[in-house]
C-alpha cells in the first residue's frame, strides 16, 4: 500500500488546486429532506455555467493533476438537523439551511461565482432575527466543543484519502509500530477515556483484562446497536466518519491481541450499515485491513451484522449472543466479556463514539486529552438534544458543561406552548434515554458527567437529552418510557418482566384517575425493587424515569391521584371539558350530539357541561365551530 504520507500530501495537492469546496449534507436527516436532490440540482447549475467540477478527487491513485473550479461532496450528519439540507461552501465559511433544488441557480451565481451571501438562506437568530455567516459564527456550534464529531459533516464518508488527509489511519500505524499492546492499555487508563455507551467504565482497563487473558483468538466488537428514542450520536458517526471507528477497533485490536472484529449495526440504519460497509472494503483494498497490518507481521478484518431492533442487544451480553446467532438475552456476570465473550473468547466491547475517540486520544496526547471535561470524566460527551427547545440536533459538549449552558445558549432557549421563546417555561430535561432521570430547575447549573448524575437520579446513558416546557404531564412523561422498557424487556429475569408490566399498569391507573395514594408508594418500591434485583442494565436502569419524577415531581403525582386532576391537562381522563360562555354563540350543536345529555343550555344561551355525567368522548370539542369547547 501507499505510505499514509503520500495519499496525505497527494489529496491535499489535488484539493489545493481546487477553487471552491461544497458540502451538501447526506446524514439521514437531510437526505430525508432532499438533500440528494439538492446535490443533483446543485451540480447541474454549476455545469450549466461551464464550471468544472469534481464530485471524487482521485488522489488514492495520484492521477489527478487538473484544476478545478468546484469540488462537490456529500457529507455525513452536520448536527443542526432541524435546518437542513444544509449546504457548505469553503473557503469562504457560508453555510445555507434548509435549501430547496430551486435555490441553487441563485447560489451558484451570487455565493459560488461572485461570493455574495443570500440573506434569506442564512441561519437567522430566532429571537434577535440576526443573521449568521456559517458555522464559525452560529450560537449553536461555537459553544460547542466538537471532537469526535469533528470531521463529522465536513469529509466525504465514502473519501479514505479525505480521512487520512485528515491525519487518519496515523494513530493506528503508530499503535501497531511503535507501541506494545501493554503499553496502549496503560496510556488509556491514563487518558482517562471512559466508555460513551452509558457505562462510563474505564476503557483502557476493560482492554487490559481482555489483554491479560491467554487466549489465541480474541475479538473486538463495536455495539452500534442504538435503541433510545430519539438519540442518533453512534448513526451520525458511522454514517459521516466511519473510518474512524474502523481506526479505532484497529488500535484496540491491537491493544488486546485481537485480529477479528465485529461491527453490530441495527438494521434501522441502512444508510449507516452501507458506508461503513463501503469503509471497510477501502481499507481492505488499500492494505490498512489485513492479514498484515502496517507491515507489523499482525493481522485485523472486521465483520458487519444487522441487529433486527431489540433495544436489550444494547447491553453487551445480549448482542453478543445476537451475533453468535441466538436470541438476544443477557447472561449473568461474571464471566465478562473480557474473559468470555463472544464464541467464548475473550472479548471487548466498546460503542461507537468511544471507539471514534480512541484515535484522537494518541492524536492529540494523554495531557492535551485530559485538559478537556473533569478530572474523572475527561473529553467531551455527544448528546442527541431534541423536545421543547430552538434549536435541536447533535452537540458535543465537554463533560462538566451544565444544563443551563446547553438548553439555553447551544439549544437557543426552551419553547413555550405556543411555540415563542421563553426560558421561563423551562420544566425539566430527561437525560439518559428511556433508562435515564428526569431533572428540574434546581438542576440546571448542575455539571453533566458520569458520576455526578447519577447522585441524583440520573445518568448520562448513551446521551439522549430531552427538554421539557411547563405543558408537559410528567407523570405521563414516566409512563411513556415506561412503556418503551416494558415493551423492551426480554422476559429472561422476573424483575424485569414482570416488575415493569406492574408498573406500567399502575402508571397507566394513575392517568386514568384511578389510582390511590397506596398506589404511589406500591409504585415506588416496585421501582426500587426492580432497580435493585434485575439480571442485566435494562431491567436496573429501566425504574429511572419512574423513580425520578416521583422524587421531584410528586406534586403532580399527587395532584394525580388526590384531586383527580392533571395540572398540565394533558391527561385525558382528568381534564374536564367546559365551555367558555364567553365564546359560546348558544347554536346547541354539542348539546346534539352529546351521546350521554351531559351539556344543556338554551338556544342562543351560553351551554355548560355537567362533569359528573361527561365521559369526555371529545364529540362536542370537534363539533363546535367557534372553538368554545376545551
Amino acid at each position: 500500500m501507499p505510505k499514509l504520507e503520500q495519499i496525505r500530501d497527494a489529496y491535499n495537492e489535488a484539493r489545493a488546486r481546487c477553487k471552491k469546496r461544497i458540502v451538501v449534507c447526506a446524514g439521514t436527516g437531510c437526505i430525508a429532506n432532499g438533500s440528494l436532490k439538492v446535490f443533483e440540482s446543485l451540480k447541474n447549475s454549476i455545469a450549466l455555467r461551464g464550471l468544472d467540477i469534481t464530485v471524487s478527487l482521485k488522489s488514492d491513485d495520484h492521477t489527478d493533476h487538473k484544476d478545478h473550479d468546484v469540488y462537490m461532496v456529500g457529507s455525513g450528519c452536520q448536527g443542526f438537523c432541524q435546518v437542513g439540507p444544509l449546504v457548505t461552501i469553503e473557503p469562504a465559511g457560508i453555510m445555507y439551511g434548509h435549501v430547496k433544488p430551486e435555490d441553487t441557480e441563485e447560489i451558484v451565481e451570487k455565493s459560488i461565482l461572485r461570493d455574495e451571501l443570500i440573506e434569506r438562506l442564512l441561519y437567522h437568530d430566532p429571537v434577535s432575527g440576526k443573521a449568521y455567516k456559517g458555522t464559525a459564527e452560529i450560537p449553536f456550534y461555537t459553544r460547542q466543543s466538537r471532537t469526535g464529531l469533528k470531521d463529522c459533516g465536513h469529509v466525504d464518508p465514502e473519501n479514505i484519502s479525505e480521512y487520512i488527509a485528515h491525519g487518519g489511519y496515523f494513530s493506528a500505524r503508530d499503535a501497531y509500530t511503535k507501541y506494545s499492546p501493554e503499553e496502549l492499555c496503560k496510556l488509556y487508563q491514563d487518558s482517562g477515556l471512559r466508555g460513551r455507551g452509558g457505562g462510563g467504565f474505564s476503557t483502557g482497563l476493560k482492554w487490559d483484562f481482555a489483554r491479560r487473558e491467554d487466549n489465541e483468538k480474541k475479538y473486538v466488537v463495536c455495539n452500534g446497536d442504538e435503541g433510545d428514542p430519539g438519540a442518533f450520536m453512534d448513526r451520525s458517526i458511522l454514517e459521516g466518519n466511519p473510518h474512524s471507528v474502523i481506526e479505532g477497533m484497529m488500535i484496540a485490536a491491537r491493544a488486546i491481541g485481537a485480529d477479528e472484529g465485529y461491527v453490530y449495526v441495527r438494521m434501522e440504519y441502512p444508510l449507516a450499515c452501507t458506508r461503513i460497509r463501503k469503509a471497510i472494503k477501502i481499507a481492505e483494498d488499500y492494505g490498512i485491513l489485513g492479514d498484515d497490518v502496517f507491515g507489523s507481521g499482525k493481522g485485523f478484518r472486521i465483520n458487519v451484522m444487522e441487529g433486527a431492533g431489540a433495544f436489550v442487544c444494547g447491553e453487551e451480553t445480549a448482542l453478543l449472543a445476537s451475533i453468535e446467532g441466538k436470541r438476544g438475552m443477557p447472561n449473568p456476570k461474571p464471566p465478562f466479556p473480557a474473559q468470555k465473550g463472544l464464541f467464548g473468547k475473550p472479548t471487548v466491547i466498546n460503542n461507537v463514539e468511544t471507539l471514534a475517540l480512541v484515535p484522537i486520544v494518541l492524536q492529540q496526547g494523554v495531557d492535551k486529552f485530559r485538559s478537556v471535561g473533569t478530572a474523572k470524566s475527561p473529553g467531551t460527551k455527544t448528546f442527541a438534544l431534541t423536545g421543547h427547545v430552538a434549536n435541536t440536533g447533535l452537540i458535543e459538549v465537554p463533560f462538566g458543561t451544565t444544563i443551563r449552558e446547553i438548553v439555553f445558549e447551544i439549544g437557543g432557549g426552551v419553547l413555550d406552548k405556543d411555540g415563542k421563546i421563553n426560558n421561563d417555561a423551562f420544566k425539566a430535561v430527561q437525560i439518559g434515554g428511556p433508562s435515564g432521570g428526569c431533572l428540574t430547575r434546581e438542576h440546571l447549573d448542575f455539571p453533566l458527567d458520569f458520576d455526578s448524575l447519577g447522585t441524583i437520579g440520573a445518568m448520562v446513558g448513551s446521551g439522549g437529552m430531552v427538554v421539557m416546557n411547563d405543558s408537559t404531564c410528567m407523570v405521563e412523561t414516566a409512563r411513556y418510557f415506561m412503556t418503551f422498557t416494558q415493551h423492551e424487556s426480554c422476559g429472561k429475569c422476573v424483575p424485569c418482566r414482570e416488575g415493569t408490566r406492574q408498573m406500567l399498569e399502575m402508571l397507566e391507573d394513575v392517568v386514568a384517575g384511578e389510582a390511590t395514594e397506596e398506589t404511589l408508594e406500591l409504585l415506588q418500591e416496585a421501582g426500587e425493587a426492580v432497580k435493585i434485583t434485575s439480571l442485566c442494565g435494562l431491567g436496573k436502569s429501566a425504574p429511572n424515569p419512574v423513580l425520578s419524577t416521583l422524587r421531584y415531581f410528586r406534586d403532580e403525582y399527587e395532584a394525580h391521584v388526590k384531586v383527580k386532576y392533571c395540572p398540565t391537562r394533558s391527561c385525558k381522563a382528568l381534564t374536564p371539558i367546559s365551555i367558555d360562555p364567553e365564546i359560546c354563540k348558544g347554536c346547541t350543536l354539542c348539546k346534539r350530539v352529546c351521546p350521554v345529555g351531559a351539556i344543556s343550555g338554551e338556544v342562543k344561551q351560553p351551554h355548560s357541561i355537567d362533569p359528573l355525567v361527561c365521559i369526555k368522548c371529545g364529540a362536542c370539542v370537534s363539533t363546535c365551530k367557534f372553538k368554545a369547547i376545551s
